[in-house]
């Protein structure tokens, strides 16, 4: 665990896949074909909390949807890359737009799709109910499934190898 929070220290921005990480995994279609997901709002707290400490948040997302566009807005997650089955060139950009390398970068995954940026990065998390391969090529697992609170896992987890954590939270408190 000492070398997670080694690596979550140099963190400056990390990125999220949706389907199956921000959601667990349902895809909701209507008749229309609207497609709808179900976020985690304690996720959505975490994201923007870390966002707080300095620490940029990205979205990179193999499918399209207009509810995830909503959603990373009202998070004020700037960095949206979706409909990109392939994330290398979405992850190259990002590097690029930053000016961040691998090391100062995580990523959180849970299907195959996501090993060619998670092998990549400084800090690959898979969350709890991920693919096999994806958790044999992750750093850290969460204790919680996509979509359950796994992404608020990974904020708080890097907040605090950041020594952020607690001043974030006793603002609640005070």
């Amino acid at each position: 665990m000492q070398d997670i929070q080694r690596k979550a220290a140099a963190i400056r921005l990390i990125i999220f896949d949706v389907d199956g990480v921000l959601t667990d995994g349902s895809l909701f279609l209507g008749d229309d074909g609207q497609e709808y997901k179900a976020f985690n709002s304690k996720d959505g707290h975490g994201m923007v909390m870390l966002q707080q400490t300095g620490v940029q948040i990205a979205i990179i997302t193999g499918r399209t949807s207009e509810v995830v566009r909503i959603r990373m807005a009202s998070l004020g997650v700037q960095h949206v890359y979706q409909g990109k089955r392939d994330k290398l060139p979405a992850y190259a950009e990002l590097k690029q737009v930053t000016g961040l390398d691998d090391a100062q970068i995580a990523y959180v995954g849970d299907d195959v799709v996501d090993l060619p940026v998670m092998t990549r990065v400084g800090l690959a998390i898979a969350v709890q109910d991920a693919h096999e391969l994806a958790k044999q090529h992750a750093h850290w697992i969460t204790p919680s499934g996509g979509g359950r609170g796994a992404a608020r896992e990974v904020c708080e987890m890097i907040m605090d190898a950041q020594d952020n954590l607690q001043r974030m939270l006793q603002a609640y408190t005070a």
